[in-house]
This record gives C-alpha cells, sequence and structure tokens, in this order.
C-alpha cells in the first residue's frame, strides 16, 4: 500500500500588510522552508502589498459600479447590485473580484495587474533567501457555476504547473484516457483554504509533501488554466 502525506501549515498574521510589504520576510519569520514546499498565498495580501486599493465612500453604489467595470473586460450578467464579470485577466468572477471584506473601512481590494508575475516575483525572492525549489500560488474565493458555496481557487503560479495532463495514460482497467486535465493548482488552492478561517488573519499557507516533481517549473494561470474562447461552450 502505498500512504501520502500532505501536510498544511498555516499560522496567524499579527500585523496589517500594507503598500510596500516584504511578504517574503513574514513567510519567512513564521516559516522554515523546505525542498518542494509550496506557499500558498491569498490574493488579500498581495493586492495591499502592491497598492491595489481602491477608496470608495461608503454606501455609493455609483462609484463602487464604474470601479468594477474599471476593472473588467466585459459584464457577462447582472441581478441587483451583483454583476458578473469577466476581469482583464480573463477570470470570470463577482463584481470584478473587488472586495470589501478584511480591508479598511472606505477601502476595496482589487485583484493584482498580474497574478502570475507577482507569484514569479515572490518565488524569486523566495527561493533566493532560503536556497531551496519552491512553488507560490496565489488565491482568491470564486463562486462555482451551477453549484452553490465558494472555494478557493488559484489566480496565480509560479514553479509549478497548474495542469497535471493525463491524457494518453491508463486507467486501472487500462482504458486510455482521453480527456482527463487534472487542475491540481485549484485542487492545492482549495486544499489549503481548509485550515484558513475567513474571518482570521491566515494570508499564508505552506503545502508540504505534494511530491509530483514531474510538474516542478514554468505555470501560468492567464495562459494555462484560463479557458480560451475559442474552447468555451458558454461565451
Amino acid at each position: 500500500m502505498t500512504q501520502t502525506n500532505l501536510q498544511l501549515l498555516t499560522v496567524s498574521l499579527e500585523e496589517d500588510v500594507v503598500e510596500g510589504t516584504d511578504l517574503a520576510a513574514l513567510i519567512l519569520r513564521d516559516f522554515d522552508l523546505i525542498d518542494g514546499d509550496i506557499v500558498i498565498v491569498t490574493q488579500k495580501v498581495v493586492s495591499k502589498a502592491e497598492g491595489r486599493i481602491a477608496v470608495l465612500a461608503d454606501n455609493d453604489p455609483t462609484a463602487f459600479d464604474a470601479l468594477v467595470r474599471a476593472e473588467s473586460r466585459r459584464i457577462l450578467r447582472r441581478r441587483g447590485a451583483l454583476a458578473i464579470t469577466e476581469t482583464h485577466h480573463g477570470f470570470i468572477c463577482a463584481n470584478a473580484g473587488i472586495d470589501r471584506s478584511n480591508s479598511d473601512p472606505g477601502t476595496v481590494t482589487l485583484l493584482p495587474i498580474d497574478p502570475d508575475r507577482s507569484a514569479r516575483r515572490l518565488l524569486a525572492q523566495l527561493e533566493h533567501r532560503t536556497q531551496c525549489e519552491l512553488a507560490v500560488i496565489i488565491t482568491d474565493t470564486f463562486g462555482r457555476t451551477w453549484r452553490s458555496g465558494v472555494t478557493d481557487v488559484a489566480i496565480g503560479i509560479a514553479g509549478l504547473d497548474p495542469i497535471l495532463d493525463l491524457r494518453g495514460t491508463l486507467d486501472h482497467n487500462g482504458v486510455v484516457l482521453q480527456a482527463t486535465e487534472v487542475c491540481v493548482a485549484d485542487e492545492l488552492a482549495a486544499a489549503a483554504d481548509l485550515v484558513k478561517r475567513k474571518n482570521g488573519r491566515n494570508p499564508f499557507v505552506i503545502v508540504r509533501g505534494y511530491e509530483n516533481t514531474h510538474q516542478r517549473g514554468r505555470g501560468s494561470i492567464s495562459t494555462d488554466v484560463v479557458r480560451s474562447y475559442h474552447s468555451d461552450l458558454f461565451r
């Protein structure tokens, strides 16, 4: 019998993250990273560190709607104050990913301009300071089409191929798999969310024990995970 042990490590962050905060330093203060660790980072702290904050007056739906439009490539659906949008990154999400939760009063956080680039930058800093081979995944909470409830998904990645392509391999009956591509990045993001609290201060999770080392390397959410128009049956 083969046994796999996956560890999820997190700690509470006491201080607030502001523009210019050294996220790598915060991570290394609380975690002793080793080769193979995958560092999961919430979008909120990445956006704050990069200054992706907007000031909005309370109860000003017009200003919020204008911001949603500015952060969107197009609006797909509307219901009351809720807009389902396609962001400039190609993400389909509520209100262009703009978030009021865990932000200072009168402010909202915007998605990073390029989450893949943000992940690559953080990975370079961590690997330089630790001399370890690591990966970084930036996550955000999204709803899912046709299913209730939300879950964390990957919006940026570095050091890991986000898709495990099993096409051409055999199942346990010897049947060739024709279409199985597993979005490991989203699975790791969702797993990490199990040890975070939505009302807590746990922006960093270390995933330890993921052993698919052949997936190490350059990957991108924007090019490898976001479905292109020509392969999307619903847009």
